[in-house]
């Protein structure tokens, strides 16, 4: 792209970016074959230096922004001319936005580009249309296999430490997306650090340096806990459902951009295996779990939430492939406020389904349904859109045994088939909290965990479907002609 803008002839370039070091070797690269008569120089300015050249040195008296652009415009060969954080003289000073404005008529059509980088961006009115504005996204693959390549053969100099085909460099690759060369440096250096070699056994240390990467944002969590999709009780409809869109995703590539996934939004009852179901989700694609934290974004910690919202949604881009979960999504997207934020986010995030990264799989949960608007339920936005009831008899068994045989004990050894009865409305959350009480209990009396355990801690728990009946009640009648079950049995039961 930044050949493309020079070769059009703007003169000036704007470029929001960190990684500078990045930007200086794609300006060096350009230069070098911009023009078929010779490479073009590459000055860089720093409040700190002054204008310098790797050959010529430090120009004299070019510290001061004015007189930066003063030497540009005194240059009388072509060059380019690379102005790090740039944005703060524009900010200050009126003198400088003048001068700069003055540079873009003694440069044009004259091969002396300037191009400004910095991590933020502020354009002033008075030069926004005499400037390109690009913002240089973090490396996509190919670039990070190309580095991978680079890091290889450094090592390979020292010894026989590092794997350099491309099926092994592929996936390191895949766990590096969404960092800058600079963040992928340091995670492999991490996962030297772990291992004497860079191969695929290296692939949970670099994902490791991205969790704590990725983290920093505080809106984003990389969620590293896996959960195999037959741990998830019940839920059949949902389960064939993936099973079937797996293939289609994993084929996304080769396929047409309709038919290639897109996402699924699971709402119903809180307790009843929507977080749990995600992750199942994560796993059974064999993709990387990006949760989004939408009260987080609308804490006002992170600056506008919308703005932190649109900033979230491109930064998952950037980790694609990878499954990005919307938790709550509600919280952030209602159906009372369409004219004002929360309007916006709404209205950004359903082109946002439409145009994202088609390897990025969207699985957002709710469990006030009712506040969501209309227009994301319907048909299009999602994939499908499952409703999360409480689970039957069969499914209760089948929990309670997978609580059981997570804990190392052996289902066979108690009658679960008389238990349904005594845990009649319960979710699957209070199953699982039936299962730890028992064995808490068994643990304080010394002794091996019985039925006689679990069918007392059955008498101490009050389930959410009898302490928030109407409220249930109301989330069934909603979903009934709005969602598909994600069991068997139909939502009405």
């Amino acid at each position: 792209m930044l050949r493309e803008v020079f070769l059009s002839g703007r003169p000036i370039t704007y470029i929001r970016s960190a990684e500078e070091h990045r930007v200086g070797n794609l300006l060096r690269e350009v230069g070098q074959h911009l023009l078929d008569s010779a490479p073009l120089k590459v000055w860089t300015w720093t409040l700190t230096e002054g204008m310098r050249h790797e050959d010529d040195g430090v120009a004299e008296g070019t510290q001061a922004p004015r007189s930066a652009l003063d030497f540009i415009a005194a240059q009388k060969d072509a060059a380019i001319f690379h102005l790090k954080d740039f944005h703060e003289p524009l900010r200050e000073s009126p003198e400088v936005r003048r001068r700069l404005r003055d540079l873009y008529e003694s440069c044009l059509d004259r091969h002396k580009f300037v191009v400004i980088t910095s991590p933020v961006r502020f354009i002033p009115e008075e030069v926004e249309r005499s400037l390109v504005f690009i913002e240089l996204r973090p490396p996509d693959l190919i670039e990070l296999t190309e580095f991978l390549k680079g890091e290889t053969r450094r090592l390979s100099a020292r010894g026989p430490s590092a794997e350099a085909d491309e099926a092994t460099l592929l996936p390191l690759a895949h766990a590096l997306q969404g960092l800058t060369l600079d963040e992928a440096h340091h995670a492999v250096r991490r996962a030297l650090a772990a291992g004497q070699t860079l191969g695929p056994q290296s692939v949970p240390a670099l994902l490791e340096e991205k969790r704590l990467l990725v983290g920093r944002s505080g809106v984003i969590e990389c969620v590293a806990e896996s959960t195999d999709i037959g741990e998830v009780g019940g839920l059949n409809t949902l389960k064939r459902w993936l099973l079937e869109r797996r293939k289609l995703f994993q084929a996304r590539e080769s396929m047409s951009t309709d038919i290639v996934p897109k996402g699924v939004l699971m709402m119903g009852i809180p307790g009843c295996g929507k977080s749990l179901s995600v992750k199942a989700i994560a796993s059974h694609f064999e993709l990387p779990l990006y949760r989004v934290d939408m009260i987080e974004i609308f804490s006002g910690r992170h600056g506008k939430p919308e703005g932190s919202f649109v900033e979230t949604c491109k930064t998952l881009e950037e980790m694609a492939p990878a499954v990005a979960w919307f938790d709550e999504i509600e919280m952030g997207i209602t159906s009372t406020d369409s004219g004002g934020e929360q309007g916006r986010i709404f209205a950004f995030f359903l082109t946002w389904m439409q145009e994202k990264a088609r390897g990025l799989f969207v699985a957002a949960t709710a469990n006030r349904i009712d506040l969501l608007p209309a227009e994301m339920i319907r048909k299009g936005r999602f994939d499908e859109v499952f409703f999360i009831d409480l689970p039957t008899d069969e499914e209760r068994v089948e929990i309670f045994k997978i609580h059981l045989a997570r804990r190392g004990l052996d289902p066979e050894r108690f009658k679960l088939e008389r238990l349904p009865e005594f845990a009649i409305g319960w979710t699957g959350a209070e199953i699982e909290q039936c299962v730890v009480s028992a064995l808490t209990r068994a643990q304080i009396a010394n002794q091996e965990i019985t039925d006689e355990d679990l069918f007392l801690v059955t008498t101490s728990i009050i389930p959410l479907s009898r302490t928030m009946k109407e409220q249930i009640n109301h989330i069934r009648q909603w979903a009934y002609h709005r969602a598909v079950p994600a069991s068997r049995v139909a939502v009405g039961r």
